[in-house]
């Protein structure tokens, strides 16, 4: 393949969080936080989740069957072995891309939420606060960084911590060069104001100084 056939820029796919990102949390939260990184397990019928808080995550490759044959679409994997490597390898990701003929991708999150809402289940929101900045520095700097120029970097805007938390944060990612912010399309749900009215202007005033886009992934299911 040649590289000037290389001409597609996907904005919605999405990342399958590796087992290795337990590692990558552990290495990047405050110590105190450490014994609380999300982590893989496998449970006793077999099948792989991550566990959150103690809260157990399941459908962490959602609808992830690219490679299955065609009567098993739509089936949602049990184990990491039932996905393609290319959905949380970044190394297989980049050759499935050169394969389709990818130039770049927009990788949205799995089980994380698109716009972090798993990690704002808990009210300690400093722990949340360094959960969001862990993973989106795993995003940016592990994900994307492996391959600078192959990825359009995505970083979740924590919502729920509220518009002048994530105007800090748009702010700081904005400094390593990510200008996409994953915003939650209903904050509604989660207590918060619509976007109808000005509570968010923070944020989206933040958005503006250092022109990042808002991006919206409609159809969350939660």
């Amino acid at each position: 393949m040649q590289v000037e056939d290389m001409i597609l820029i996907s904005v919605d796919d999405h990342v399958v969080e590796p087992p290795s990102l337990h590692e990558f949390f552990r290495d990047h939260l405050p110590a105190k936080y450490k014994e609380r990184a999300p982590k893989v397990i496998r449970r006793a019928n077999g099948t792989d989740a991550w566990l959150i808080e103690g809260q157990e995550v399941a459908t962490f490759g959602l609808n992830a069957v690219m490679g299955r044959v065609p009567e098993e679409w739509g089936y949602d994997p049990a184990t990491f072995e039932q996905v393609r490597p290319g959905t949380y390898d970044v190394h297989e990701r980049i050759r499935d891309m050169d394969v389709n003929g990818i130039l770049a991708g927009l990788n949205f999150p799995s089980w994380p939420g698109n716009g972090g809402q798993f990690f704002t289940q808990s009210d300690d929101d400093e722990f949340v606060a360094a959960m969001i900045q862990a993973y989106n520095d795993w995003h940016i700097d592990a994900w994307c960084g492996a391959y600078p120029g192959r990825f359009i970097p995505l970083a979740l805007s924590g919502f729920k911590l509220g518009p002048e938390w994530m105007a800090g944060e748009i702010r700081r990612v904005a400094d390593k060069g990510c200008h996409a912010i994953s915003w939650h399309s209903e904050p509604y749900r989660f207590g918060m104001p619509d976007y109808h009215g000005d509570e968010w202007d923070p944020a989206l005033a933040a958005s503006q100084e250092c022109g990042s886009v808002v991006v919206f992934h409609f159809g969350s299911m939660v």
